[in-house]
């Protein structure tokens, strides 16, 4: 049993953008499968849908690539961590990079980028930051 899922995630797309694959599974659940449509919405991934292997359902995200091979995911990065929690409220949210990558936070209206939650008033859960 893995102690920090959202870490295995993040750490199987890390491994899969260095190592060039086209695609990664990872275990389902519903606060991954809402980081893969954040990162899909926000242009960091091509498409990612829900697949099962006879009992055990998984999230397939293919991964996204410029033109010259490059991933367009050049950083990602676990924020707040089961022994660290980081929270924040809607006035603190810091941006990534100068606006060029995006913070992922649990907020009580569901998982946001740290802009839309800026937007709506809303702090939460920093869970992780991608550029």
């Amino acid at each position: 049993m893995l102690s920090d899922p959202i870490a295995d995630m993040l750490t199987r797309v890390r491994n899969a953008l260095s190592a060039r694959h086209p695609k990664v599974d990872v275990p389902a659940s519903k606060l991954k499968t809402e980081l893969a449509r954040i990162l899909k919405d926000e242009g960091y991934i091509i498409n990612f849908k829900l697949t099962e292997e006879g009992a055990r359902k998984f999230i397939r995200l293919y991964l996204k690539y410029t033109p010259g091979n490059q991933p367009v995911i050049s950083h990602i990065e676990r924020v707040s961590r089961p022994g660290c929690r980081v929270y924040v409220g809607s006035q603190e949210i810091q941006r990534v990079l100068g606006g060029l990558g995006i913070n992922i936070l649990t907020t009580p209206r569901g998982v946001m980028t740290g802009s839309s939650a800026r937007k709506e008033g809303v702090g939460g859960e920093i869970l992780c930051q991608i550029w």
